[in-house]
């Protein structure tokens, strides 16, 4: 059972992991996609266990591998994975099992029981359920930046692989901060000065060692004697809830990863000004307003982190 995507008209990215960009990348929008064609995305073939490649951005309604939007240019990674429940495939060897035993009057040896369970995964594969997701990000080419939406480092670290592979090489890190984030975030708790960038209720402290203890806190005052104590008894700031210039809000990683980003009001009400019932067109005006405002708030917050550290750069 294969089940199809569909291109969700709302294009607001949600989690955010940032790589930095090498010189290498001069590529247009229209060399890009060129380059994408080999590893656009193939549906699993029938004894495949899963497949990954590129497919348009806008789904159904878009023929490009790419989507660009001012210096942004869109991309989207399909992955499909066949669900083949392991008890499923247990149930199956241990019946086939004991009709050998029962039949033959003899114990099934561990070569031939690994033989029975890859002959019943062969049979069963091409009749597996298909589970596919999308991956989407975007190149900012002014700022030499690759954002991706994935709520994890692996599934962002797949992309950009794949991106690799299409264009032979590519070189790419994590953002990375001349100060600590850990350390200016636990400064914006413990001194309540954090400039534009405003705490919210919600983050996490560790101690220092390995070892040491996590307090999550969720609909709390950070400013609390309580949350200060942990502060001054050594606990540092490694999630920070914020909100930014009353434009954004997120959840700040140690590791300058972004979660649960949320565009506030101000900004949705700027796509009222799109006067349109084309939904290509509120697609494109929603991609260009998230790319702008990411333009301005990922300088900022390296600036407030003691800028970008040059030596990955």
């Amino acid at each position: 059972m294969r089940a199809d995507y569909y291109w969700a008209p709302i294009m607001w990215f949600r989690n955010l992991h940032i790589f930095r960009l090498g010189d290498d990348f001069i590529l247009s929008p229209e060399q890009l996609h060129e380059a994408l064609l080999d590893q656009q995305f193939k549906p699993c073939a029938a004894l495949s266990m899963s497949s990954y490649g590129w497919v348009p951005p806008l789904g159904r309604q878009g023929t490009e591998l790419v989507h660009a939007a001012a210096a942004s240019i869109l991309l989207c990674a399909r992955n499909e994975e066949k669900v083949l429940p392991s008890s499923v495939v247990r149930e199956e060897v241990e019946q086939r099992i004991a009709d050998i035993e029962e039949k033959e009057a003899r114990p099934v040896r561990r070569k031939e029981h690994q033989r029975i369970k890859d002959e019943v995964i062969f049979e069963l594969t091409p009749k597996a359920f298909v589970r596919s997701s999308l991956t989407y990000a975007y190149i900012d080419t002014r700022n030499g930046w690759v954002i991706v939406d994935a709520a994890s480092l692996k599934k962002a670290e797949e992309l950009l692989s794949l991106l690799r592979r299409s264009l032979g090489k590519l070189s790419a890190q994590p953002i990375r901060s001349q100060q600590s984030p850990g350390s200016v975030m636990t400064h914006w708790l413990s001194h309540a000065n954090s400039g534009q960038f405003v705490p919210q209720d919600e983050c996490e402290l560790r101690e220092p060692s390995d070892d040491g203890g996590v307090l999550r806190c969720r609909h709390q005052d950070l400013h609390s004697e309580e949350i200060l104590g942990h502060i001054h008894a050594g606990k540092q700031v490694t999630r920070l809830a914020i909100s930014w210039a009353e434009r954004l809000s997120c959840i700040i990683d140690s590791d300058l990863s972004l979660k649960r980003l949320r565009f506030e009001d101000v900004v949705a009400d700027e796509l009222e000004q799109v006067e349109s019932d084309d939904e290509l067109a509120l697609f494109d005006a929603r991609f260009a307003l998230m790319s702008l405002e990411l333009h301005h708030f990922i300088p900022a917050l390296l600036e407030a982190f003691g800028g970008e550290d040059e030596a990955l750069q």
